[in-house]
């Protein structure tokens, strides 16, 4: 890109009666500011990085002495543009060399971002308040956008390269990470960080929230308490997770649990007595992975009460479903699914990838092992809230038998069904305790 010298370029914009003509050169000639930030940031990261390496001989910079040389640079090496992008790139190196997270390191920090998406180096949005908007910023290079997945994915001790491609991991706070390889993400290296919540969400705040009324929030305590199965669905983002961890409140504090998750979100502070474990993916060999199936099957040799399993995608239904029906009452899990009836059969699904049996056999195993289906839904002004909750009672004549007990009526309020609960054998042992 041709640039203006920067001493015409300033006489120029400070003119105050310029010719059409001349204003037309300016605006055609002068550099874009997003562009040269964004080039000038790389170029100047690249320099700085060298002269720590071999130039400064020493093994620590004062941040003062790192923000001169930084600015030192930047005018050596810039030219034709104004004082605030000069402070803008110099900014974005302060990140690139401080944090890890880079540019998005701001993003991630702020307490009103829900969510970070990033896709390619171009594309960067965030959800706030239940709204996504687009970032006016941009990676230099993809090379930054997947130095940064590589450094999250080993902090959980996994790889993010074209034989890994997809990864699953998280930061140190608890957020969600999930990142994708520019050899199967078409546009670019791609990027989701769902932010976890330094407050735990719990059945009080979704009360405030109208998230759940304080009719079904009571039900579900004693529900949890009396030992229910309980199986949480929803879309994505419909705060699946969240809730499990609220519901995990009610748990007896006595009790000994097993948490499995394939990236570890949930904290149950109240419980003592727990065990918490997460997938592990293979090396670069092949070697050392732990999926979730194999911890569900050794969480049995260790003496639970109750077993959590975060989220189930495939098949590690088949040992949930055992794990369930072997006396663990009280467990529970979540899933993808966009009603009651259609979680089922996307557990049914789940479960023929483990294992070729009768579809019908499958099915009663299911409706043996699950009490309570409760489904989320994510509004259309972000809040997320419970549409529905099912007594699964059993399995006839090629259907699932639910009992609803609640329902969204005509004005979308949850509400309390006419309905009594059949299954009340682990509720009257409760009531005898």
């Amino acid at each position: 890109m041709y640039k203006i010298n920067e001493d015409l370029y300033a006489d120029f914009s400070n003119m105050e009666e310029v010719t059409g003509n001349s204003k037309r050169l300016i605006n055609e000639y002068a550099p874009n500011p997003k562009d040269l930030r964004i080039d000038t940031t790389e170029q100047i990261v690249r320099s700085v990085k060298s002269w720590l390496m071999f130039e400064s001989g020493k093994a620590e910079i004062e941040d003062a002495e790192l923000i001169r040389e930084i600015e030192d640079r930047i005018f050596k090496e810039s030219s034709g543009i104004t004082v605030d992008e000069m402070k803008q790139i110099k900014d974005r190196v302060l990140l690139r060399l401080r944090s890890p997270l880079g540019i998005l390191q701001p993003l991630v920090s702020d307490p009103g971002v829900n969510e970070v998406m990033v896709n390619g180096v171009d594309n960067i949005f965030v959800e706030r308040n239940g709204k996504v908007m687009r970032i006016d910023d941009s990676f230099s290079c993809e090379e930054e956008l997947k130095d940064i997945i590589r450094y999250i994915a080993g902090g959980v001790h996994r790889e993010f390269n074209e034989l890994n491609p997809i990864v699953d991991a998280r930061l140190p706070d608890g957020s969600r990470v999930c990142g994708i390889y520019n050899n199967v993400a078409i546009g670019g290296p791609a990027l989701s960080i769902r932010k976890f919540r330094k407050e735990k969400i719990n059945m009080d705040s979704m009360l405030s929230y109208g998230s759940i009324t304080s009719e079904c929030a009571e039900e579900l305590k004693k529900w949890v308490k009396a030992g229910y199965n309980i199986f949480v669905s929803g879309g994505t983002s419909s705060g699946k997770t969240t809730f499990l961890n609220a519901l995990s409140d009610y748990i007896p504090s006595e009790e000994r649990i097993v948490v499995i998750e394939d990236s570890s979100e949930l904290n149950m502070n109240q419980v003592d007595n727990i065990v918490y474990m997460e997938c592990r993916n293979a090396n670069s060999i092949g070697r050392g992975g732990v999926d979730m199936s194999s911890l569900i099957k050794t969480s049995l040799r260790l003496r639970p009460d109750r077993i959590i399993v975060g989220e189930v995608r495939g098949g590690e239904v088949f040992q949930m479903v055992q794990a369930m029906n072997s006396g663990h009452s009280g467990s529970m899990s979540t899933g993808h699914g966009n009603s009651v009836q259609g979680m089922l059969r996307r557990l049914e699904s789940m479960y023929l990838m483990a294992i070729d049996i009768p579809v019908d056999a499958i099915r009663m195993q299911i409706a043996e092992a699950i009490d309570i289906m409760v489904h989320l839904n994510r509004r259309r002004d972000g809040t997320r809230a419970v549409e529905s909750v099912a007594e699964l009672v059993g399995y006839e004549k090629g259907e699932y038998v639910l009992n609803y007990l609640y329902e969204m009526d005509d004005n979308l309020n949850l509400t309390r069904t006419e309905n009594k609960m059949i299954r009340t054998i682990k509720m009257r042992k409760l009531e005898k305790e």
